[in-house]
């Protein structure tokens, strides 16, 4: 890593918490700062976040951490080079570019509401669920940014003036944090990344441009869209009003994009996030792969303007860490979410309970807004243990069938493997810090699971996109940091091959009784 007391800073504006961490010029983390948000729901199956409490979160936590970092000795002022954005995908605001005020609280990535929007376009289209999919790589789905401004076109009387102005602007969060850091109203810069494009469902994946085509049979005004930048690349400097002011905006990625980078992935190897969802990619290079599997075709990243672009395979899980969450919220089983571990540690199996987190739905692979969470095998003997045990092996559950899928579809040549001939799965995120999780893991996929030091690899994947921009690190100390491998720990498979066969065939029985649950009149 470079010499000279340089730092990166990154902003981590996650579902449920937004966090800046300042790294130094080895890549540790010498500063940070987190907060929560509030999370509302308007309706049963619709989520929302107020796009003003969000930016507040930013500002607080870029403060608090240069306060921290100043306070443990480290002199950042003036050694600061740059700043990287991740964020939550496909969360979408269209707000005034004259008021700067949004028009809408911002639809949250797993809301459900565009469900009849969906419908509607799958009878109305040529192509049905996969109109779409040769041009963006994605299905039609509530999931993407495309049908829920659809949805806000036709419900919002103030975007719909907005837009006949010429006064509305369209943006993911990435987009509406650059928009604001950058001057908002005095000249802020409406720009997003080809990771963050590419979950609009309005990115063409091969010129890496707006496809004109779908803006054309979607009827969204191509006015309202943010210019395209790469993942890496100086994109404009924080402007006055911040707690950091002239640092350039020198990185951005969607956050599975940036954990992917984090974790140093190259062609074939696959990680997996575990926070409110989780997310599973594998890199496939140069090479776009279409999914025969319910999988998604994506980005994995782009480290330049003129670097080549990178692509992955992604499975996208709706309910991870949430299913915890929800067990504390509304369950009152926990009153923390680190409790689970020792709760679900007090028996050593789930007693026969399978727990599907189908609460708005199910994604990868599966593809069904019908379905609704189920809890089964329930008998006199099962307790709050089995329960939580239940909740966590669900998480497992659903990373193994997208992975079984990324190994159909990749096939052996997509994949990298280590000296014994085995598929490592790379972990990170707030719930991979749970030891028995990731056990479970590494046992119900019967191969190896690495979770490194430093499991916030998102940030540090935003962090990394910037230090390259900025000449900071190059390309090759970040993926050849060989040097931390020694610091990862390895969760071997325990659990016997029959077992495990069993075990999941019983979970695919509990899928399927989560289908064409969901009450349509809701």
């Amino acid at each position: 890593m470079s010499k000279g007391p340089s730092f990166i800073a990154a902003i981590d504006q996650g579902t449920t918490s937004t966090r800046f961490i300042i790294y130094d010029h080895n890549a540790r983390p010498v500063g940070s700062h987190q907060v929560e948000f509030t999370q509302y729901y308007p309706e049963a199956g619709w989520v929302e976040h107020d796009a003003m409490e969000i930016l507040e979160s930013v500002r607080l936590c870029m403060a608090k951490a240069v306060d921290k970092a100043t306070a443990d000795g480290h002199n950042v002022d003036g050694a600061l080079k740059g700043i990287g954005i991740t964020n939550q995908r496909e969360t979408s605001l269209i707000w005034s570019k004259s008021t700067g005020s949004p028009l809408h609280n911002a639809i949250v990535w797993m809301d459900v509401r565009t469900s009849d929007i969906c419908r509607k376009l799958e009878k109305e289209l040529s192509g049905g669920k996969t109109h779409f999919l040769e041009a963006c790589g994605l299905p039609l789905s509530t999931y993407f940014s495309a049908v829920k401004i659809l949805w806000l076109m036709e419900h919002v009387d103030a975007i719909k003036d907005a837009i006949k102005k010429g006064d509305a602007l369209f943006g993911t969060i990435d987009t509406w944090l650059i928009w604001n850091l950058t001057g908002g109203v005095k000249g802020g810069l409406h720009v997003t990344d080809v990771s963050n494009a590419s979950r609009t469902m309005l990115m063409n994946i091969k010129t890496l441009e707006w496809d004109q085509a779908t803006l054309k049979a979607l009827n969204i005004p191509a006015a309202i869209l943010p210019k395209i930048v790469s993942n890496s690349e100086i994109i404009g400097d924080i402007c006055k009003g911040w707690p950091i002011t002239g640092i350039p905006i020198a990185g951005c990625l969607g956050d599975q994009h940036a954990a992917m980078l984090g974790q140093a992935c190259r062609k074939g190897e696959a990680k997996s996030t575990y926070g409110t969802g989780a997310f599973i990619l594998l890199n496939t290079g140069e090479e776009i792969i279409k999914s025969n599997h319910g999988l998604l075709t994506t980005l994995a990243y782009k480290l330049g303007p003129k670097a080549p672009t990178n692509y992955a395979l992604e499975g996208s899980i709706a309910i991870a860490g949430a299913a915890v969450q929800w067990l504390r919220d509304s369950l009152g089983i926990i009153s923390s979410a680190s409790e689970i571990e020792e709760l679900a540690k007090r028996v050593d199996s789930t007693g026969g309970v399978y727990f599907v987190p189908a609460f708005n739905g199910l994604f990868a692979p599966w593809w069904r807004d019908d379905a609704r969470g189920v809890c089964i095998g329930i008998t006199r003997f099962t307790n709050k243990s089995h329960i939580a045990r239940a909740v966590l092996e669900s998480m497992c559950f659903q990373v193994k069938d997208v992975l079984d899928s990324m190994h159909k579809d990749a096939g052996e040549k997509g994949e990298v493997k280590n000296a014994k001939g085995e598929f490592v799965l790379r972990v990170d995120g707030g719930a991979s810090a749970n030891n028995l999780l990731m056990q479970s893991q590494a046992d119900l996929l019967g191969s190896p699971v690495v979770r490194p030091l430093d499991i916030e690899t998102t940030a540090l994947g935003a962090a990394y996109a910037a230090g390259l921009a900025v000449g900071v690190w190059t390309e090759a100390q970040i993926f050849n940091s060989a040097e931390t491998v020694k610091k990862d720990t390895v969760f071997r498979p325990l659990l016997d091959e029959k077992v495990r066969k069993k075990r999941v065939d019983s979970w695919c029985k509990a899928v399927e009784r989560t289908f064409d649950l969901a009450d349509l009149a809701i």
